[in-house]
């Protein structure tokens, strides 16, 4: 099988605001499936635009390009822009109007800057507003029923705009005490007590949302040996795919986290990543690996690439393109989330930023 075909398989970081020749080289070699950004690719609006063309210049294929632009502090875009409210205080509003505004607004401005995907909604349960385990301010409730009715107002909202959605964290990362940034969690839930909570809520999406997303943390209520949800075929294969029947794309959480690299090497990293049953692998950061991990992919079974780059062509066929850019439509959209961020927070909390620069989490700058 050609590199060009399985790097298809794999959803990868951009290092800079632009793209330097040793990673266009790169990328036009290998072809990845779908291109992940982050605050370190974006300094201006006219500049964003141009480095998702530039992206999709480089492509033989209409490839994934996709961002986290959830609300609050997992905002990319407030480094150019607004700062949306994030999910819990949409929540403690209470007014669901609101939560569809956020996702219309984030839609539009993504398919602006050429993104065809948003890697969101956060469908995890809130068991602790204040648990440091990377989910703090981004969960739409505390009961199945809170999560349910306005994750699924924004995923609705934001699909409307022709915009994709990723539900995340599969399994459900509530009962987590670490942060899978740096350590692997373990999550000692039993089965029923995951049906319950966690797992009711990916079933009540599982035929909404565009794809999902597959954390890193290790459940012993599916695989006794320790071992991250992203790389367990009884997780991905046997539960998502399996019992709850989803049929969209799958993808890894990133691989260069803490919780995978201090468990198994890159190289058994993607290898498990595809054998679990994902069908994207994400390597963030360390971008010039990309090239091992075509060398990696090349040599798996071709049966088990075949039904992952399906796949792929699938949800390819539903990326919409880029809508026109000028600076006046950022302006103006930029504008909207301003007023829905007073709506929610009123206006002398508005004008306060998340958290200050220099004291953000690694979620905020992952």
């Amino acid at each position: 099988m050609k590199a060009a075909s399985v790097g298809q398989l794999l959803l990868v970081g951009v290092p800079g605001p632009e793209l330097e020749v040793a990673t266009a080289r790169l990328f036009r070699a290998i072809q990845p499936g779908g291109y992940i950004l982050f605050g370190r690719n974006l300094r201006t609006p006219k500049q964003l635009r141009k480095l998702t063309d530039d992206l999709r210049d480089l492509s033989h294929e209409e490839p994934v390009i996709t961002i986290d632009q959830e609300g609050g502090r997992v905002s990319r875009l407030r480094l150019i822009g607004n700062e949306p409210p994030n999910a819990q205080q949409l929540r403690e509003k209470g007014d669901v109007g609101l939560v569809r505004q956020h996702g219309t607004l984030t839609g539009q401005l993504l398919r602006l800057f050429g993104f065809n995907l948003d890697l969101c909604p956060v469908l995890d349960l809130s068991f602790d507003d204040e648990a440091d385990n990377s989910l703090r301010g981004r969960c739409y409730g505390r009961t199945v029923e809170q999560v349910v009715e306005l994750a699924g107002a924004f995923d609705e909202a934001l699909r409307v705009t022709g915009m994709l959605s990723c539900g995340k964290h599969f399994p459900g990362y509530a009962a987590a005490g670490l942060d899978p940034h740096h350590e692997l969690p373990k999550i000692n839930r039993t089965r029923s007590e995951l049906e319950r909570a966690e797992l009711a809520v990916f079933r009540a999406f599982s035929h909404r949302v565009s794809s999902i997303m597959v954390c890193h943390a290790w459940y012993p209520a599916f695989d006794a040996s320790r071992l991250p949800a992203s790389l367990s075929r009884n997780v991905v294969t046997g539960l998502l795919r399996g019992e709850l029947g989803f049929g969209g794309l799958v993808m890894t959480d990133d691989l260069d986290m803490g919780a995978v690299l201090n468990e198994v090497t890159f190289e058994d990293a993607i290898r498990n990543a595809i054998y679990a049953g994902n069908d994207l692998a994400m390597i963030c950061h360390r971008v010039t690996l990309a090239a091992g991990a075509v060398a990696v992919l090349d040599r798996l079974d071709p049966r088990r690439l075949e039904r992952a780059l399906e796949a792929v062509e699938r949800f390819r066929t539903q990326l919409a393109p880029p809508t026109a850019f000028s600076e006046q439509a950022f302006e103006d959209l930029d504008e909207r989330v301003w007023k829905l961020r007073v709506a929610v927070l009123g206006a002398e909390r508005a004008a306060e930023r998340s958290l200050e620069d220099g004291k953000r989490s690694p979620v905020e700058t992952y």
